[in-house]
């Protein structure tokens, strides 16, 4: 019979909390310029005016080194802890994994809607790993397979993507310079203007924020509140095309990745080595071109969009390997022990912290509070990332060291198993 009991302290693997509190801390890199800036700003500096000194120094540096790799770090933990949590001597029944679920798809909803995240993953996340059970017993070579192909449906949405970016406002621009002239235009032209100004408001809203945006940051609450639902709605409807596939590539294989060994800790550490200068060469050349593209281009549409480049997996998730692998070895030497025991309690903490980010970014930037949206530079903005980076690890190092489960990971088990879970250290 499956076990009901949560897994015990003792049977935890170090490398997978140093690497889950490493992606916790990341993540915030990038989701902080949503936070506290235009959200255009999160892929085009001249929205806040990063083109030149020291803000576009840290541009270059967080699309080098951060952009997208966190996420797959996060997601392909999210897959493992799926393995975890449904199968072994421990394996939980589907009523338990699935309660699970949706108790953090309630989660989710609450940093969406009630924290006013737009960001959010856990609902993604939720919704995905809803399907992901089924999966628990494929061999690695068939999840590696899954991956693999999803990665190659999401490269050809791209592409397709980039392809309409690129045509789309010029045909758009053509139409509205004949209108402009008086000239009749087909019923059929009217739409193609019509699609580009909704993909427009989509993909490159303006630089300032799009007044919906500005009405998120700047209203009271209950304006706010339905701006952002607006906006989490438009988010959601997108799902279906990138977004949940997205994930759920770096879910399954991060599934394959802990039925190998790779997320435990134990390969090799010569296997360890190499994953590591492939996934950072290749990881940090990737993004290197991405960025040195968007720079070229003059920051045109199509390269800072909010869709994805087609090589976009391919950066993030070698460079996500190349993270892994590196974190792989401090572990299995020894080394950075005090390092390693505050990631490792942040990354214990992984739900508690990644919603206390949420909760910060409210009580920071939203006009009902103390209305700093839009008003810090990029430069300041990583300022307050090192705050925060001080206080989650401060946080967690704290409350482990006299309870056993992090606030709201302890009400998710209590909730999932169905009784109190023990809070002692």
């Amino acid at each position: 019979m499956p076990s009901s009991q949560p897994i015990a302290l003792g049977e935890r693997i170090e490398a997978i909390d140093v690497v889950r509190g490493v992606a916790v801390l990341g993540i915030l890199v990038m989701n902080i310029l949503a936070f506290g800036l235009p959200f255009r700003a999160y892929s085009d500096p001249t929205a806040d005016g990063a083109t030149e000194g020291l803000g576009f120094a840290m541009y270059w540096g967080v699309e080098l080194f951060a952009e997208g790799a966190f996420r797959a770090l996060f997601s392909m933990l999210f897959g493992a802890g799926v393995v975890i949590f449904a199968t072994g001597a421990r394996a939980k029944s589907a009523a338990v994994y699935y309660r699970r679920q949706l108790l953090l798809l309630g989660f989710g909803l609450i940093d969406s809607f009630v924290l006013l995240w737009t960001g959010d993953i856990l609902v993604l996340y939720a919704l995905v790993g809803l399907v992901l059970y089924p999966l628990r017993n494929w061999q690695p070579k068939a999840l590696f397979t899954a991956a693999g192909l999803v990665f190659a449906y999401l490269a050809l949405v791209y592409a397709a993507l980039f392809a309409l970016l690129t045509t789309l406002p010029e045909q758009a621009a053509a139409i509205e310079a004949r209108i402009a002239a008086g000239e009749t235009v087909t019923a059929e032209e009217n739409t193609v203007v019509a699609e580009w100004a909704e993909l427009q408001a989509q993909v490159a809203p303006p630089r300032e924020g799009s007044v919906n945006e500005r009405t998120k940051f700047e209203g009271a609450y209950p304006q706010a509140f339905k701006a952002n639902a607006q906006e989490v709605f438009g988010l959601y409807a997108v799902y279906p095309l990138f977004l949940f596939w997205d994930a759920f590539a770096c879910m399954v294989l991060g599934m394959a990745l802990y039925k190998t060994g790779v997320l435990k800790g134990q390969r090799s550490m010569a296997f360890y080595g190499r994953l590591a200068v492939f996934g950072l060469v290749v990881g940090l050349a990737v993004n290197a071109f991405e960025v040195w593209t968007k720079t070229g281009s003059g920051f045109q549409k199509p390269w800072v969009s909010n869709i994805p480049s087609v090589t976009e997996d391919l950066g993030r998730v070698a460079l996500a390997l190349g993270y892994l692998a590196v974190v792989a070895v401090i572990c299995s030497r020894g080394a950075l022990a005090a390092a390693r025991s505050a990631l490792a309690a942040v990354g214990r903490m992984a739900l508690s912290n990644y919603i206390l980010q949420s909760v910060v970014g409210l009580l920071l930037f939203h006009g009902f509070t103390l209305g700093l949206w839009n008003e810090l530079s990029r430069p300041q903005l990583y300022l307050v990332v090192l705050a925060e980076w001080a206080a989650m690890i401060a946080f967690s190092v704290y409350w482990l060291r006299r309870h056993r489960f992090g606030p709201l990971e302890w009400l998710w088990r209590s909730l999932t198993y169905g009784r109190l879970a023990p809070m002692g250290s």
